[in-house]
């Protein structure tokens, strides 16, 4: 038999759960980009202070950091959403279809963002009615510019971990039918660092190239050659991923261009394959510069290293996935995902875990993530809802009470 608290945890999720898929269509017809969350932040900032909270905004009035009235210094533990949307054109035929053009939420992060505002308010009218079986010091941290992998530090640095000992989140996995969770322990996604190409040329008419030294076919053999000898190079049984997302370069049809510019990723599992790769790459582009007679400028930026989760943290996430799925509906993550986070700022700091929340309605027709026509079946917010909210709570019982 389930404790009381369980029982009301999952009634008052059920009665917020029309406000959870407002505030999340909401945000979902209304997108801003990493860097441009100022109005997003606003309207939850309006919501809360609506409903009782203390409210502080992030860096540039991006970004929010929640906790209940009068309780800012006694909150230990945190639940944590991103607001950003990205640069894409919604193609869906619904009605909270984005109206910003090439902007959408393409990554489930206003589903996050629905989770993390049922939670607060579940937990705070379950205090106010005293059905909370001992206190829960939590923090609610809405942060801006995950995509770009910033917006983390941003708001480690306006106070949002402070006298924080844990934080948890979820990410929508739309591999996974709603209805089944995925947990792991350790490391659950990639090092993703930025990548940048300058290859400089000389430029010429498009009639006769071999007057010029020609930057774009540089570019175009650099670009096959990472593509082609980085695997090469590299222990099978270690993971690493380059890609190049921009190519830009040249004006004119009929004129070659005197510089080209690339920028991409690379994302590893460990610090000692990054370095290798990072030398390969380098070697790479030397020779692609001997070949070519270009210049080529590499630059790496370091992004963020990859989510490990806490083993004990997570166990209780999924301890709580079970009581409201069943065991059945819990799986084991086999292997950490090339994706990046940047939830992995806070885990530098505090113990956290994150988990994968299921959101796809049928197993053959499900929306990838970052693409044009991603949704989700929004059942998924009342299910990360009520496992969130119990994870809180356990880990907020006092010592004789753990669970």
């Amino acid at each position: 038999m389930m404790p009381d608290w369980h029982n009301h945890i999952d009634e008052w999720t059920d009665r917020h759960f029309e406000q959870m898929i407002a505030v999340r269509r909401h945000l979902h017809t209304h997108p801003e980009p990493s860097g441009k969350e100022q109005k997003t932040s606003l309207h939850l900032a309006q919501l809360f202070s609506d409903r009782g909270f203390d409210t502080r905004m992030g860096p540039e009035g991006r970004g929010l950091i929640v906790d209940r009235k009068g309780k800012r210094e006694a909150s230990r533990v945190a639940i944590r959403a991103d607001i950003d949307a990205l640069r894409i054109q919604d193609r869906k035929d619904v009605p909270y279809r984005s109206q910003s053009p090439g902007v959408m939420h393409a990554c489930g992060h206003d589903a996050h963002t629905a989770i993390v505002m049922g939670v607060l308010l579940v937990l705070q009218e379950m205090q106010a009615a005293g059905q909370l079986p001992w206190p829960v010091p939590l923090r609610g941290i809405f942060q801006p510019a995950e995509e770009t992998i910033v917006g983390a530090t941003e708001m480690i640095l306006s106070g949002a971990i402070e006298g924080i000992e844990a934080i948890f989140a979820t990410h929508v996995d739309p591999t996974r039918l709603t209805g089944r969770v995925g947990t792991r322990h350790g490391l659950l996604t990639a090092n993703c660092d930025s990548m940048q190409f300058i290859i400089r040329g000389r430029g010429g008419h498009a009639a006769r190239p071999h007057e010029s030294d020609d930057p774009i076919a540089a570019a175009a053999q650099l670009i096959s050659t990472l593509y082609l000898f980085v695997p090469r190079l590299t222990d099978s049984q270690d993971s690493v991923v380059v890609t190049i997302g921009q190519i830009n370069g040249g004006d004119n049809p009929n004129v070659i261009p005197e510089k080209v510019e690339l920028q991409g990723t690379l994302r590893t599992l460990s610090g000692d394959v990054r370095e290798r790769t990072i030398a390969h790459i380098r070697q790479l582009a030397r020779g692609i510069e001997e070949i070519s007679a270009n210049e080529i400028e590499v630059h790496f930026e370091a992004g963020t290293c990859g989510v490990d989760n806490d083993p004990v943290l997570s166990d209780l996430v999924r301890r709580a996935a079970i009581e409201v799925l069943g065991e059945d509906t819990v799986e084991t993550i086999s292997r950490p995902s090339m994706g990046s986070e940047d939830f992995a700022m806070y885990l530098d700091h505090i113990p956290g875990v994150m988990f994968r929340l299921g959101c796809a309605r049928d197993a053959d027709a499900h929306h990838v993530l970052h693409t044009a026509t991603f949704d989700i079946d929004e059942e998924a917010i009342r299910i990360g809802t009520k496992i969130l909210a119990r994870s809180v709570v356990a880990w907020s019982a006092p010592e004789a009470f753990q669970i």
